[in-house]
């Protein structure tokens, strides 16, 4: 529990400290000098609200494309630049392209100008507001985790969870989770759509409100609501089940379809945050404390990606078998290959 507390601490950083803007910029760098590409923050202390938060980089309308030189290093790996603190990043196979979701603002703000990018798999940003809070009848406060099912795109957005279509954009409507105070992921597969509740505040303290929801017709149903479950952040199916990673006690954990929460296993690092299940079994895991993403399941983990400041929630292209990693605190996200 003590830990558990120390970590809110380190989440209200987030609301105190500042990242610094970069222009548009795609540039693929050498493996081996992951430090170079990362901003001097550390990794125990989320980035904050300052001036790189409060404006989206760029400018202009959603139409906006990502532009600059790329260095051929590490075919590899390769840096995007130019987002508004990147919370997660979707890979929509329909689109063959991929989402990020910038909170342009404070985690837990509702200021209306959260938006919603398209990057190319080569990582071109092709539209930097392709969704825009604020336009088209769009809301978007601090958007975080995305699902797709059924064409719809499902944006987890504090205590809402926003809809769109997923090919045009259009807003559908929200869906209000009555109760839920810091709403973070969202997973989506033939078993259902689900939303987790980190259970903290805006000020980044306990709420109690742990939670994980399944979203169906409209409303948002528990599917289990514990203050026990550690902060769940990220969430992914595997079979009938939901597993989810938490920020608060570094632990992996199976919520099954009833609901019950089996044992969890500990990760090397904690302060976990995206979650991927992959078609092999095995899961890939991001740790700001580890400033890594993990790959393994059960006990046996191993670092695939290390010096990473601020991994956030993380995505998978299911077609090129990549890697998508956004950079909460650098304004850019990474797209890594040979995993």
């Amino acid at each position: 529990m003590k830990k558990q507390i120390a970590y809110t601490f380190v989440l209200a950083a987030a609301l105190i400290g500042g990242c610094k803007k970069k222009p548009p910029t795609t540039e693929t760098v050498g493996s081996g000098s992951n430090s170079d590409m990362m901003g001097s923050g550390s990794a125990t202390a989320p980035a904050g609200s300052g001036s790189a938060m409060a404006t989206a980089t760029g400018s202009g309308s959603g139409s906006d494309s990502g532009s600059g030189s790329a260095v051929t290093a590490d075919p590899n790996r390769t840096t995007v630049t130019g987002f508004s603190t990147p919370e997660s990043v979707l890979y929509d196979a329909d689109s063959d392209s991929y989402l990020v979701s910038n909170i342009n603002g404070k985690p837990a703000e509702a200021d209306g100008n959260g938006f919603i990018s398209r990057v190319s798999p080569d990582g071109k940003i092709t539209e930097l507001k392709w969704i825009e809070g604020g336009k088209n009848d769009a809301k978007l406060d601090a958007p975080k985790g995305m699902g797709i099912s059924k064409g719809v795109l499902y944006v987890a957005d504090i205590s809402v969870v926003r809809m769109f279509d997923a090919k045009t954009g259009k807003a559908k409507g929200d869906i209000k989770v009555d109760g839920a105070t810091f709403l973070n992921d969202i997973t989506a597969s033939d078993a259902g759509v689900f939303v987790s509740d980190m259970g903290v505040d805006g000020a980044f303290k306990p709420t109690g409100t742990d939670a994980i929801y399944k979203l169906a017709d409209g409303k948002a149903t528990p599917l289990i609501k514990n203050k026990d479950l550690g902060m769940p952040n990220g969430v992914a199916m595997a079979g009938k089940s939901v597993f989810t990673v938490t920020f608060g006690t570094g632990e992996i954990v199976e919520i099954n379809e009833k609901g019950e929460k089996q044992p969890g296993a500990k990760l090397p690092k904690g302060q976990l945050d995206g979650v991927i299940a992959r078609e092999g079994g095995d899961f890939l895991v991001s740790s700001w404390e580890g400033k890594a993403v993990y790959a393994g399941k059960g006990a046996d983990w191993k670092a695939v990606v290390e010096n990473v400041t601020a991994p956030a929630d993380i995505g998978w292209d299911t077609k090129r078998k990549v890697l998508l990693v956004p950079q909460f605190q650098d304004n850019q996200i990474l797209l890594i290959k040979g995993l």
